[in-house]
């Protein structure tokens, strides 16, 4: 399994897959099969896919320690820069066929619709996740700092669940499969957290006693 993962051709096998949506709505897009409202299909399509590879990006570190499976990090930047991809064409498709481009026309739909605002948080929070995602950017920043800062993802992956169940308002299992999926994940990084502060608890008080006693 190791070999598989640390290959360089699985990267790139990976990256293909993730090109498969674009390539599929692209391909409906040039055949006109994007329904009878194409702007919504794009929005709801792009959305689907933007929780998607958040899941799949949050889900990379729980997976790589329960099942010893270290080499696995090395597919969570790609993961979440896609998750950007696609939160931009969903941006795009949002500001262009939806808005004409219109700037002023967002910023007061931003304000006045909270299921839009909420999910423009999530966008923009994206952002400086997307841009400080190599290497160069974890050696500038520190790695805590960094940490600290790429947590953000799942406050954007919150937006997106509360902004989906804002949209849809009648049948909602899209959104609340999605938001179990991501509560899940944080429990589970609650209780990775929960579990580092015990373990290093003993530690602190073993090295106090030391301080005193010298």
């Amino acid at each position: 399994m190791r070999r598989i993962l640390t290959s360089k051709w699985t990267k790139v096998a990976v990256f293909f897959l993730c090109l498969i949506p674009f390539a599929e709505l692209l391909d409906r897009a040039l055949h006109n099969r994007l329904g009878a409202n194409p702007v919504e299909f794009l929005q709801h399509a792009t959305g689907d896919w933007i929780l998607l590879f958040l899941v799949f990006t949050l889900a990379i570190t729980p997976l790589r320690k329960l099942l010893n499976l270290p080499d696995l990090i090395r597919f969570r930047r790609m993961l979440g820069l896609f998750a950007f991809f696609y939160a931009c064409l969903h941006f795009l498709t949002y500001l262009g066929p939806d808005q004409s481009f219109n700037l002023s026309a967002m910023w007061k739909d931003v304000a006045k619709r909270p299921f839009i605002t909420v999910g423009f948080l999530g966008f923009v929070l994206l952002i400086p996740l997307a841009l400080t995602s190599t290497a160069g950017w974890i050696r500038r920043l520190g790695g805590k700092r960094w940490q600290m800062l790429h947590r953000a993802i799942y406050i954007s992956a919150v937006a997106g669940v509360i902004h989906y169940y804002w949209l849809v308002k009648s049948d909602v299992r899209k959104p609340l499969f999605y938001g179990a999926l991501v509560g899940i994940l944080l429990l589970w990084r609650l209780g990775s957290w929960i579990s580092k502060r015990r373990s290093q608890a003993p530690v602190r008080v073993a090295a106090a006693g030391v301080s005193v006693s010298g």
